[in-house]
C-alpha cells in the first residue's frame, strides 16, 4: 500500500482552510484535478457522517475507477478537530480489486508565521492499482486549488 504526503502554504487562515475541507460547494470546486469535473452526491460534515463524491474526466480516457469516464468514492469522517485537523476514510466504488480498498485522509492544518496557514496532506493506504505520483499529481492539483480558493476571500477575515 502506497502513501502520498504533502505540505502547502497557504495564504488564509487556518479557519477558513478548514471551512473549505467541510463545505461540499467548496469541495466540489476544488477536490479535483485539473482534467476532470467534480459532483458531490452526499456530504455530512460531522464525525460518522458520510459522504459520496464522483470525478468525471473532461476528455474520453477510459481509465476511470468505477465506470470508462469516472471515479466515484464514498467515505466517512472519523476525525475532526476544528481548525486543526481533518481525517477521512475513503473508497473508490469499483469492481477491481487492484483498486479497492480503503485509505485514509489527513489534512493537517497548522499556522504559518505570515499569518496563513500550512497544510500538511497524508493519503494513505493507496490501493495497489493507483500509483503513488499519480495520487500525488491529482492532489497537489486539487490542494493547488483550495490555495486559490481560500486565498481569495482571506482579506475579508
Amino acid at each position: 500500500m502506497g502513501t502520498t504526503r504533502l505540505t502547502r502554504h497557504i495564504r488564509a487562515p487556518r479557519s477558513r482552510v478548514y471551512q473549505a475541507l467541510l463545505d461540499p460547494d467548496a469541495v466540489q470546486r476544488w477536490q479535483v484535478p485539473d482534467i476532470m469535473t467534480s459532483h458531490v452526491h452526499a456530504f455530512d460534515a460531522r464525525e460518522g457522517g458520510e459522504f459520496r463524491v464522483s470525478l468525471t474526466y473532461d476528455a474520453p480516457t477510459g481509465t476511470g475507477k468505477t465506470t470508462a469516464q469516472t471515479d466515484t468514492y464514498h467515505g466517512r469522517f472519523t476525525r475532526l478537530v476544528p481548525d486543526t485537523e481533518v481525517v477521512q476514510v475513503v473508497e473508490f466504488e469499483t469492481p477491481d480489486p487492484a483498486l479497492g480498498g480503503e485509505m485514509t485522509i489527513t489534512y493537517a492544518l497548522a499556522d504559518a508565521g505570515d499569518g496563513g496557514t500550512v497544510l500538511t496532506g497524508t493519503h494513505e493506504n493507496l490501493p495497489p492499482g493507483v500509483r503513488p505520483e499519480d495520487n500525488e499529481l491529482g492532489w497537489s492539483q486539487s490542494i493547488g486549488k483550495l490555495a486559490r480558493l481560500v486565498e481569495e476571500g482571506a482579506g475579508a477575515d
